[in-house]
């Protein structure tokens, strides 16, 4: 016998008493006497006993004598509660709750307890917005277990680098995380290995190995962020690192070689820098020590001839009071200034043949070791009178000259 609920229905439509309703005629069937037949024989396969509402199914009119068996209801009931609490979900600290309706996006929920209406209506996507993930892009798990592909990277200077780097984000916004991209950590990897290679493609070699590796990393990650902006893939970049970049190491040799040749060019250079700090700046304390040296003579040969100028305007204003005086104070002052700085002098006589020679340096010699051989309270008178007889030779030299312009005509 057939217990499939369908059959079941369908006997109840072809029983033969169909439309009799216990009247005679050919009337539309009696609906609560097909609900009555179709329990009895429900709680008969289910193993419970036929019963109606009224016994006769005349208390109370339509659907009133239907009621399920006590096992049956149970199951029901539970399963119905069952599917209820399924809805029920928790959202933790840092995580994000995407409620679907068939599908669609209905809502976001932030942490705590929630409920949503449960499958095959809404169903939920959590998604941790907190974590830290992490991509690398020249390498897999290892810096020695490279992808060539990922890291040769070409420098604007036509060099060739092997670049590792690996870049950190979290997401900052779940729907688009979920629904805008196939493949996320894919879209944030190749969107990293384009962007490191435009920046590096518009650098030089030198600055990307050394002293550009931070400003590099910084320009990498903004246009980074600015590509997966536009993609709406709903990541943020939280940090780039570089690992290692240095020549292929096909050409390390070379390029060693290469580096340390550059080196010692800077070393010269510093070398020869330090030179010229030390040279130049004393040259040009020479330099301005000459200028100002110059300076001064100008200077006082200026005032000098100023000097010759208004004493010869003097001496002019004398003679012309007194010719005669004047210029022989002028012949003797010249004399002066001339024999100063002779020790022989020869005297012509012209009352005689003999040239009279005059050692003053002997006689001013011995002038200046006899005065300090005297003591000075005995000997003051005496070096007194010593010093007017010998006198200088010069006295004797302006008696000798008194005496020729005395015999000149």
């Amino acid at each position: 016998m057939n217990n499939d609920p369908q059959s079941i229905i369908t006997m109840a439509w072809n029983d033969p008493q169909w439309g009799n309703n216990g009247r005679g005629g050919g009337g539309p069937p009696d609906l609560d006497e097909l609900w009555k037949r179709f329990n009895q024989k429900l709680n008969a396969m289910l193993g419970g006993k036929g019963r109606s509402g009224g016994g006769d199914g005349s208390g109370g009119g339509g659907f009133s004598g239907f009621r399920i068996p006590g096992g049956a209801g149970l199951l029901i009931a539970l399963a119905i509660l069952i599917w209820l609490a399924s809805g029920f979900y928790i959202v933790d600290a840092g995580q994000r709750g995407v409620v679907l309706r068939f599908g669609k996006y209905v809502e976001t929920t932030m942490s705590g307890p929630r409920w949503h209406i449960p499958y095959p209506i809404e169903s939920v996507e959590v998604v941790n917005v907190d974590r830290v993930r992490t991509v690398e892009i020249g390498y897999r798990n290892n810096v020695k277990a490279k992808v060539l592909s990922e890291s040769l990277m070409l420098t604007d200077d036509e060099n060739i680098i092997d670049l590792l780097f690996s870049v950190q984000y979290t997401i900052k916004n779940p729907v688009d995380y979920l629904f805008m991209n196939r493949d996320p950590d894919e879209a944030v990897r190749q969107t990293a290995e384009s962007a490191m290679r435009e920046v590096v493609g518009k650098s030089k070699m030198d600055f990307v190995l050394y002293e550009g590796r931070a400003e590099v990393a910084d320009r990498a990650a903004k246009l980074m962020q600015k590509i997966l902006d536009r993609y709406k893939t709903g990541v943020s970049i939280s940090k780039l690192n570089m690992q290692n970049a240095q020549p292929p190491e096909q050409v390390q040799a070379a390029f060693d070689d290469a580096v340390k040749a550059g080196q010692d060019r800077e070393r010269l250079k510093n070398e020869g820098q330090a030179y010229a700090n030390n040279v130049i700046p004393r040259a040009k304390g020479m330099a301005a020590r000459l200028h100002e040296e110059a300076m001064g003579y100008q200077q006082q040969v200026v005032a000098d001839a100023q000097g010759e100028a208004s004493r010869f305007s003097q001496i002019l204003v004398q003679y012309n009071k007194a010719p005669q005086v004047t210029r022989e104070r002028m012949y003797q002052d010249a004399m002066q200034q001339v024999l100063t700085n002779t020790t022989k002098v020869l005297v012509d006589d012209k009352q005689g043949s003999n040239l009279l020679y005059l050692p003053l340096d002997k006689l001013m010699q011995a002038a200046g070791a006899a005065a300090p051989a005297q003591s000075a309270s005995t000997a003051a008178p005496q070096s007194t009178q010593r010093g007017s007889t010998q006198s200088d030779p010069l006295r004797n030299r302006d008696a000798l000259r008194s005496r020729d312009r005395e015999a000149r005509p």
